[in-house]
């Protein structure tokens, strides 16, 4: 039996390297592997490197952008109403390492796969190649400026730093470049990919002409601003070699390049969005990815099958769609009050007469009456609308006694007063409560209006534009008044306002805080406005520290209906200028964040890393 069993396993041994070596094509030893992917296979497989590539997309960096909701409450234009164990974001300074970002693991993964292409992709064709390696040099260009514009000057690494074991780590000790050189760097390899990026020209999610040109035009903004104004200031932040600061002379070809991106990207196949004759809602509908004719690139959640939890996280109070959902962000007074009125004049709300008596309006919105119809695209405020409901803020009642009125709110959402009418409204505000507007004011920008977005099942699925018209008309305009283009500026400035309701040519002097001014309202919570106030050197002045400023502290306006039995103004709304208790200390801003500190650790692995002023 047991020399049967041997010669039967023999012969079967011996039949299978018999029918293996029968196989002419293929050596049964050498098959592909089902669970590793080759050298060979992911560099000539555009569907596995335009996966690779997507990773690249969606570890793109950002600040308070892609619907980074505590993000958006650390500045002026909004505070922190949601779950307590996050109130620190209303009582905080900016730390030496805020906004601090170094991560040259994106930088080596993108470096490695564009030599990775030239050695390996023998089965694709020229065009894909370059369409391959220009999209990673895009994002390259993209995390570069990230790098400087926090950083100042970085080091500037374009091939894989290999170690030979040697003992010795210099030659991977890469010293910071000058400011300048890292914004030149992105420049030059900007003008090197454009022309390689066709295959995906009507794309708003992968990179094309017309996104790169939109790099171009920020960034080169940003470095003339920083030649210019960090110049201009008392005391230039500087380094010795340059690290960090432009020379003056710069400032002009900088602001060259950026009009002369810009120019080309409004004459392209984007349009700011009219469509909707509602100005407000217009406004809002323009980042609506079916009507998203004004975005140029864009990360869409719907695309990469990933959703976000801004809607969930920022629901009006009384839309809720799941009862964890919250209401986190607060938009400041000071932004709303940022808008202007249609005629032009400071778009300061009118609660008091000259004298300081409160003014009573017969509607709730009233006060609102007449705005730059960004407002409503942007901020939802007493007597208005989501989702075709209508929303419920007012903070209480006013009651005249001895002489002046006492304002009562509600301990309860919703419940009506002793004398009958609403006490306090659905959606608050409450000064020192969670999950409730603690200003007067929602943000409507951005929160999907689809139905269950607020749900945590569900969720949202629209897209954060990274670039969009609205900015661009914007950058051409200050590059343009920058190089004393001011006709030019002023049409730029005007065709934004038109589509926000207000006549045309409207701005007949336009000045640098008009400029500044139309980007607080028009880029509102689209991660701009920090880094705005740092390239123009006056974040220390706006976020002074002071508990008087009203940009420095976040403040509400309460709307209260009047309980006055048979006086005119019964029935009438008047308006309270609050301190919401829940903001406990004003922003400020130090000369040490205008430029974020570099890791310890950085320093320690690489001595010839020069500490950033302050630091």
């Amino acid at each position: 039996m047991k020399l049967r069993f041997k010669l039967t396993y023999i012969g079967i041994a011996l039949l299978t390297i018999s029918l293996m070596n029968s196989c002419n094509h293929d050596d049964w030893f050498d098959r592909d592997s089902k669970t590793l992917i080759t050298d060979a296979q992911l560099w000539n497989d555009p569907k596995l490197l335009t996966s690779l590539v997507a990773n690249y997309y969606d570890r793109m960096p950002t600040l308070h952008g892609v619907f980074n909701t505590g993000g958006m409450t650390e500045l002026d234009d909004a505070m922190w109403s949601g779950h307590r164990d996050q109130n620190w974001r209303n009582d905080y300074q900016f730390g030496d390492d805020y906004g601090r970002y170094w991560d040259y693991g994106l930088i080596r993964d993108l470096n490695l796969s564009l030599e990775n292409i030239d050695q390996f992709s023998t089965q694709l064709s020229d065009g894909q190649r370059k369409q391959f390696k220009a999209e990673i040099r895009f994002i390259r260009a993209f995390v570069y400026f990230e790098l400087v514009k926090r950083m100042g000057g970085v080091p500037i690494v374009t091939t894989q730093l290999i170690y030979d074991f040697s003992g010795d780590p210099t030659p991977l000790q890469v010293a910071r470049a000058k400011e300048h050189e890292v914004y030149d760097f992105i420049y030059k390899e900007l003008e090197e990919i454009k022309d390689d990026l066709d295959a995906y020209k009507d794309s708003r999610t992968r990179a094309n002409r017309y996104t790169v040109l939109a790099l171009e035009s920020r960034a080169m903004l940003y470095a003339g601003s920083i030649a210019k104004y960090n110049n201009l200031m008392a005391s230039p932040i500087t380094t010795a070699g340059g690290e960090v600061g432009i020379p003056a002379n710069m400032a002009t070809g900088y602001y060259t390049k950026s009009l002369a991106a810009s120019k080309e990207i409004m004459s392209g196949p984007f349009a700011l969005y009219s469509d909707n004759p509602d100005k407000g809602a217009n406004f809002y509908d323009m980042l609506n990815k079916k009507t998203g004719k004004e975005v140029i690139f864009a990360k869409d959640f719907a695309v990469s099958l990933k959703v976000h939890r801004f809607a969930y996280d920022n629901i009006v109070k009384s839309l809720t769609e799941d009862n964890e959902s919250s209401s986190t962000i607060s938009p400041s007074l000071s932004l709303v009050e940022s808008f202007e009125y249609l005629d032009g004049s400071k778009g300061t709300l009118h609660d008091k007469n000259a004298a300081g008596s409160y003014i009573a309006y017969q509607n709730i919105n009233d006060i609102f009456a007449n705005k730059d119809a960004r407002l409503y695209g942007t901020v939802i405020y007493p007597g208005t609308s989501f989702k075709g409901r209508d929303v419920s803020i007012q903070a209480g009642v006013a009651t005249w006694e001895n002489g002046a009125y006492r304002f009562t709110s509600s301990p309860e959402l919703g419940k009506n007063y002793a004398t009958g009418g609403l006490w306090t409204g659905f959606d608050g505000p409450l000064y020192d409560a969670q999950d409730v507007s603690n200003t007067g004011f929602y943000i409507r920008k951005f929160v999907s209006d689809a139905p269950a977005a607020s749900t945590r099942g569900t969720s949202a699925a629209n897209w954060w534009p990274w670039f969009r018209l609205g900015e661009i008309y914007l950058n051409a305009s200050e590059a343009a008044f920058e190089l004393g283009q001011t006709g030019d500026a002023t049409t730029y400035v005007n065709k934004l306002r038109e589509r926000a309701g207000f006549a045309a040519n409207s701005v007949n002097t336009l000045t640098m805080d008009i400029i500044r001014n139309e980007r607080r309202v028009e880029l509102a919570f689209e991660d701009h406005r920090f880094y705005d106030l740092k390239r123009w050197r006056i974040a220390h002045l706006v976020w002074d520290g002071s508990e008087n400023d009203p940009n420095a502290v976040v403040y509400g306006l309460y709307a209260y209906r009047v309980v006055r039995p048979e006086h005119a103004d019964n029935g009438k709304y008047i308006y309270e200028r609050v301190r919401p208790a829940r903001f406990r200390r004003a922003r400020f801003f130090r000369m040490a964040n205008y430029y974020s500190s570099i890791s310890q650790d950085v320093i320690n692995k690489n001595p010839k890393i020069v500490r950033n002023p302050f630091q």
